[in-house]
């Protein structure tokens, strides 16, 4: 599993690019904790009202099915920005230079592959619940309290979409990184050793209990 990264910042093209797009990855991942904020206000509310009225909160479920998608899917760029996800380098921690980055260019463009595909099918998906024609445009319902589905699943391809971005800024950072042959390239994760975030972490909390 990849350790602490950080990514870096300089006056280049690709890396503005990544701060312009690190902006609506953050607007994004914000969307997401008010989405777990308010599953959580809706479950106090079900919990409440059957213990206290004998009355659960009417289609909690079918809530709950609106909101999973804002959770599970649209923070996805905003963490594989920072390196995040969990990833198997057992090879490539030992890998430096031109080595390392070409490593980093395959796995990046593979999961580019993978995602576009995603992107299209979770697309066609969309379609097929989505009728301009239809009540609410919308083609199927949830059981409940009948609250149209097509706007969850329109969720999943825009944030694949958001992440299919942020595949190719960094295969961007990673290709520049492998001609150029930089040590240290902008918009990419960079992995930190146990030692430079040991360092990090004392000096937050110095500055900590300075403040």
């Amino acid at each position: 599993m990849a350790g602490k990264t950080s990514v870096l910042e300089d006056g280049t093209l690709v890396s503005r690019v990544d701060r312009a797009l690190y902006k609506l990855e953050t607007f994004l991942a914000l969307i997401c904790g008010l989405a777990v904020f308010g599953l959580m206000i809706l479950a106090v509310i079900s919990v409440g009202g059957r213990n206290f009225f004998s009355s659960p909160l009417p289609g909690y479920v079918d809530w709950i099915e609106q909101l999973m998608p804002l959770i599970a899917f649209i923070g996805i760029a905003y963490v594989q920005r920072d390196g995040g996800h969990i990833r198997m380098d057992i090879v490539v921690s030992y890998l430096k230079g031109r080595a390392l980055w070409l490593a980093e260019i395959v796995s990046v463009l593979m999961m580019l592959i993978l995602m576009i595909l995603l992107v299209w099918g979770t697309w066609s998906h969309f379609e097929r619940s989505f009728d301009f024609a239809a009540p609410l445009w919308s083609t199927d319902s949830s059981i409940d309290i009948y609250l149209p589905i097509w706007p969850a699943k329109l969720l999943a391809p825009i944030a694949f979409s958001v992440l299919c971005l942020r595949l190719v800024v960094q295969l961007w950072g990673y290709t520049r990184a492998f001609v150029l042959g930089l040590d240290q390239p902008a918009a990419v994760p960079m992995v930190e050793d146990a030692a430079t975030q040991a360092a990090k972490e004392a000096d937050s909390l110095l500055s900590r209990a300075k403040d």
